[in-house]
């Protein structure tokens, strides 16, 4: 293998790692917004067993599902 030749694969490398860690990243950001999507959806069925109603517009962040919790 040439100097050239190990110069280049090890940019490919690079590259692969570099790509393989964003697409990690990404799966991570998916899993984490599927995640509190279906505790959000749980959280809406417990809540109305108890006789709670979450605003039908509300996103699932949690200042407002505390909020509605507390009120």
């Amino acid at each position: 293998m040439t100097t050239y030749e190990a110069s280049d694969l090890q940019k490919r490398i690079a590259r692969y790692e570099t790509a393989l860690d964003e697409l990690r990243a990404a799966h991570q950001d998916v899993r984490n917004i599927l995640h509190d999507q279906v505790l959000y959806e749980r959280w809406q069925l417990v809540g109305a067993d108890l006789g709670f109603v979450a605003p039908a517009q509300a996103p699932p962040d949690q200042p407002r599902m505390a909020e509605a919790w507390a009120g």
